[in-house]
Formats: structure tokens, C-alpha cells, sequence
């Protein structure tokens, strides 16, 4: 039985030995296969992100239960926590975070104070964004909400790098006007104490405006970008291979005189 045969197409020329070209196809497949299984990792982190989210807005609790100690950055279940607040907006004590943006347009962020009906506690509400192209001394639009409401929201919990920007704030004149919001000093304004975090209004829910922040997703960077490198040398085997059995690197250099 003969280990290697020689193919010819035209000027093109290749010398297949079997042994070795069975392994290059076992190596590559197997490149192949991490990559597959790398895709399946991350679509399996998506469902469970998905199935996690699920899970919150169903069991969103009224935001008055949440114990006092575990309203801290580290504590895990606090992010993305989903909470139900019942009360009213304190439409008169808006607050426009400056320069955020929609679809490139720039505009502003609306927060506006919600006190809960069964505490008196204050939360600041980000209810979206509201463009800030418009014509000359025109306020922006808000969208004020009257009477009793209930609305359900995910707690932001800013990141550990999260770096808030300092403004100049005059409290006589609302709505305020921050580049970051500071929830100390909207304290100290309002002469309240306010929850620690803000809350982002989900779909649907009374007062929501156009929901501008980035979607919580799954982390699957690092799976598809092992997947990417797997087919890279799955391929890469291959090209090796055929450039070292056959004629092509001559062909393509031109150099081939058969």
C-alpha cells in the first residue's frame, strides 16, 4: 500500500502522504471542537444571564425590605437587584445629569426623587433621557408624573472605578444640574436621608423615558475570543499543510516553472 500519492490540477501540484494527512485533519478537528465547545460556553453564560434576569423581575421585593447592613457596593446581591417602590414623584426636585448621550445625540439624564408611601425614605429614581438639542430657552422635557405610582427598578451599583465628577450646584434652582450624580450632596440639599444607590427604571413603568444605559450582559469576551484562536489554528494547520505538500507558495510567488 502505498503511503503518499501524488495529485496534479494543471500547474498546481500537491503529494498527499496519508499518515501525516490524517493527522493534520485529527489536529485540526480537534482545533475545531475547542472552538465549537468555547461558542457553547458562551451561549450557555447567555441563557443563564437571561434566566438570571428572568428570575430578579420576578422576584422583585418592595425596596423598603432590603436590611440596612447589605446596602454596600460589596455586597453581590445588590447589583442588578430588582426592587418594587411604591410612592410618589417629586417632580418639582428633578434632577438633569449633563451630557449623556442617546444614538450620538447628547442630552441628559432625569432622576427624579420618588418618596416611599409605607417609609418616607427618598430614592433617586433614573428614570432615562431626554434630549438637550433644543431651541433657545426651552427646558428640557421631563415628563412630569402626578399621583400615586408603582414602579419597578433595578438598583445601580456603580463600579469600583466609577469616578463621579464634581459640579458647581446652585440648590435654589431646579431642576439641579450635575455632571455626575451625587447622592451625599442631594442629601444634604434636600435635608433628608436618601437610599444609598439609584434605581433605573425597567420597561413599561410609569415615568420611564427613553432607557439610555447599557444592558447588563452576560461576560462572554473571553470565550469567543478563545474560540476565534482555536479556528485560527484549526485553519492554520491546514495552510501549513498544504503549503508544505504542493506547490502553491510557488505559484503565488510566481517562481513555478513546471
Amino acid at each position: 500500500m502505498q503511503l503518499s500519492r501524488r495529485f496534479q490540477v494543471g500547474s498546481f501540484h500537491i503529494r498527499i502522504n496519508w499518515l501525516i494527512a490524517i493527522c493534520v485533519i485529527i489536529t485540526a478537528l480537534t482545533f475545531g471542537n475547542l472552538g465549537i465547545w468555547q461558542l457553547g460556553r458562551a451561549a450557555e453564560k447567555v441563557d443563564a444571564q437571561s434566566a438570571l434576569e428572568e428570575e430578579l423581575r420576578e422576584s422583585a421585593s418592595p425596596i423598603e425590605t432590603i436590611p440596612k447592613g447589605h446596602l454596600h457596593r460589596a455586597n453581590p446581591e445588590m447589583r442588578n437587584r430588582h426592587v418594587v417602590l411604591e410612592g410618589e414623584y417629586l417632580n418639582d426636585k428633578t434632577i438633569l445629569l449633563l451630557a449623556e448621550f442617546f444614538d450620538s445625540q447628547i442630552g441628559y439624564g432625569v432622576v427624579t426623587p420618588l418618596r416611599i408611601n409605607s417609609t418616607g425614605e427618598i430614592v433617586l429614581v433614573h428614570r432615562g433621557w431626554t434630549s438637550g438639542i433644543l431651541p433657545p430657552n426651552t427646558a428640557p422635557s421631563i415628563r412630569p408624573v402626578e399621583g400615586p405610582v408603582e414602579v419597578t427598578a433595578q438598583v445601580f451599583v456603580p463600579p469600583s472605578n466609577y469616578r463621579v465628577i464634581p459640579s458647581e450646584i446652585d440648590p435654589n434652582q431646579w431642576p439641579l444640574r450635575m455632571r455626575s450624580l451625587e447622592i451625599d450632596v442631594i442629601s444634604e440639599i434636600l435635608g433628608e436621608a436618601i437610599f444609598p444607590f439609584e434605581v433605573r427604571l425597567t420597561e413599561n413603568q410609569a415615568g420611564t423615558l427613553v432607557r439610555h444605559w447599557p444592558d447588563v450582559f452576560a461576560d462572554v469576551n473571553q470565550n469567543l475570543s478563545y474560540a476565534i484562536q482555536w479556528f485560527s489554528f484549526g485553519l492554520l494547520v491546514l495552510f501549513i499543510s498544504v503549503f508544505a505538500s504542493s506547490n502553491l507558495w510557488s505559484l503565488v510567488n510566481g517562481n513555478d516553472r513546471t
